[in-house]
């Protein structure tokens, strides 16, 4: 794995793009080239990285950062991860994640966590192998602003 930079946002937005298409959402590709290069250039606000194996990128990771008061001190928000469907399967997901929290804790960061549909057996499994838990808490959302996706189509 290593960090993002501002050249790789439009690797960064292919990515998110077909991560998206797997949920049948159609990214709205500026807007998301804007998110990472605002992310990119202010480190405060979370870490992007590409997962590699080898020479090839296979995948990416965002984590935002969040001042939380249950745990005193900064929590992050793994808010997009992907691997590339030929890399799943090979441990590339697993190895990533926990790098993730490896580089998480090393930043001073409290506590992780992570949305996952509850359907999504398969992503649960690969979230639990690094320790993620599941709560008793329920995620709750009040938009105040468009998603960069929108459900596709058919």
């Amino acid at each position: 794995m290593r960090p993002a930079t501002t050249q790789d946002t439009q690797t960064l937005v292919n990515l998110m793009g077909e991560f998206y298409a797997e949920s049948g959402f159609v990214l709205d590709r500026p807007r998301a080239a804007a998110a990472f290069s605002a992310l990119l250039v202010d480190s405060r606000l979370g870490q992007v990285w590409l997962v590699e194996r080898g020479t090839a990128t296979v995948g990416y990771i965002v984590v935002t950062f969040v001042f939380a008061m249950e745990y005193g001190g900064l929590t992050a928000v793994i808010d997009d991860f992907y691997v590339r469907p030929g890399f799943r399967d090979a441990g590339a997901g697993t190895a990533a994640l926990a790098e993730a929290r490896e580089r998480c804790s090393k930043l001073g960061v409290r506590a992780v966590s992570v949305e996952v549909g509850a359907e999504n057996a398969v992503a649960q499994s690969v979230y639990r192998r690094t320790g993620f838990a599941m709560t008793d808490r329920r995620l709750m959302k009040l938009g105040l602003a468009a998603p960069t996706h929108e459900e596709q189509v058919t």
